[in-house]
Parts: C-alpha cells; structure tokens; sequence
C-alpha cells in the first residue's frame, strides 16, 4: 500500500474537486492510472470512475454542488468539523497553510487550505508530512465518509478509497468522532463566514 499510497491520494484529489470544463479528461486520466498501478487496483476508486462514466458532466456538477456545498455535514473542509465557526479554526487554517509552505507546496485552486482535495493533492506530493494530516483529521473524514454513506453518495467510494491508505481508527479518534456527530461543531460565528445550513445556498458557489 505505501508504494500505490501517492497515486491513491493524487485520484481522490482528482475525482473530489468540482467536475469542470477538464472534467473528462481527468476521469479518463484516473482510470487508466489505477487501472495500472502494482498489485489489486483500488475497487473503491473504479467503481466510483464506473459510475461517473455513466453521468453527463454537467448532471455530475449538479450532484457535486448538492453534495458537498448544501450540506454542513457533507463539507469538504476539513478544519469545520474540530473548529466549526470559531476562532480556532482561523489558527487551524494558518498552521496549514504554514505546512504547506515549510514543505515547498503552493496551493493554487482559490480553496481554503483545509479543502480536502488540496489535502490529498499535498499528501500525494509530500507523503510523510501529508499522511501525519490525513491522521490527524481522521475524525472529520470519518464523519464525512458516514454522511456520504448516509445520503447514499457514490462519492463515499471516494473517501472509502482514501481511509483506506490509512491505519485503522486509534480509540481516541473514533471517541472524537463520536463526540462530533453528537454534538456537532462548536459555534461562535466570528472571524469567519458561516458555512450554510443544510439545503441553504452556499457562499462558495461564486468559485464554480
């Protein structure tokens, strides 16, 4: 797994940003990738490819924008799971941006640094760095992956190919998830703009 761990990383990246204009072109480029890679091909990954094969683009997107920015529970940032709406999440966002900076990565897509794809696109360039934040933020792509499961996504093949690559929830982290599903986020609605309630337009639909 740790030789394939990059390139798993690097398609999830691919097949979690917003299906646009390059769209196909990165679907075709992820299936041939995994369909190549050493050893048993990530299932997850290809079934989720199969699937998009199936959906015009621009349905796709409509999908995309109702599953991840309609839903606070389904939100690609990372960081609003731990800090919701709170001051602490601005420090949380400057200690990723800080990270990506110490190890030579720019993101460049417009996105907070907390955006999952940014996430996975650093940890397939910067692997030992980039898998330490995966687990860290393990509680927030295990509630992630449970919403999408929820909402029956084909998207969760997508986070269930990620956790995949990584060890198995230490007891701590699934007791943090579970107190975040309990309880939700902390509020405090300062410092940053709120992500909007479920089914409320989002803010973020400026950058489709």
């Amino acid at each position: 797994m740790t030789a394939v761990r990059p390139a798993i990383h690097q398609a999830a990246s691919l097949l979690l940003t917003y299906p646009d204009g390059d769209w196909p072109v990165r679907l075709a480029a992820v299936t041939d990738t995994m369909s190549r890679l050493p050893g048993e091909p990530p299932a997850a990954l290809l079934r989720f490819c199969a699937y998009a094969r199936t959906v015009p683009a621009l349905d796709l997107a409509a999908r995309y924008v109702l599953t991840f920015d309609r839903s606070r529970r389904r939100t690609l940032h990372l960081t609003y799971y731990t800090d919701g709406d709170t001051r602490r999440r601005g420090a949380s966002l400057a200690r990723l941006k800080a990270l990506y900076r110490t190890h030579g990565w720019q993101q460049g897509d417009g996105e907070l640094p907390d955006f999952l794809p940014a996430a996975l696109e650093f940890t397939a360039r910067c692997p030992e760095p980039g898998l330490r934040l995966l687990r860290e933020h393990r509680p927030a792509l295990d509630l992630l992956a449970h919403a999408l499961e929820t909402y029956r996504s084909p998207y969760a093949e997508v986070l269930r190919a990620v956790r995949d690559t990584l060890p198995g929830p230490a007891p701590a982290d699934r007791a943090a998830a579970l107190a975040l599903a309990r309880g939700g986020p902390p509020t405090e609605n300062v410092g940053l703009d709120p992500f909007p309630a479920d089914g409320a337009p989002s803010s973020e639909g400026a950058r489709r």
